[in-house]
């Protein structure tokens, strides 16, 4: 069970450094060639959406950076 538990943990570790690396390259090729893909419009509807939420929003972001910094 613990190997399966570890096979498991380092398919979504190895899935979310994917994830990673295909943001950072979003936002590179929106700085380089006019937002293609619409991935700085994304972030700014996000971080929109966050201002909106006002304190509620505040203490989520906080809670997923902290979350996320725990890794």
């Amino acid at each position: 069970m613990k190997k399966a538990m570890a096979t498991v943990t380092t398919w979504l570790n190895d899935l979310t450094d994917l994830l990673k690396a295909l943001i950072v390259f979003g936002i590179l090729s929106g700085i380089i060639w006019d937002d293609y893909f619409g991935v700085i419009g994304g972030i700014g509807k996000l971080m929109g959406s966050i201002d909106q939420g006002g304190l509620a929003g505040l203490v989520a972001l906080v809670l997923v950076v902290t979350w996320w910094k725990k890794k």
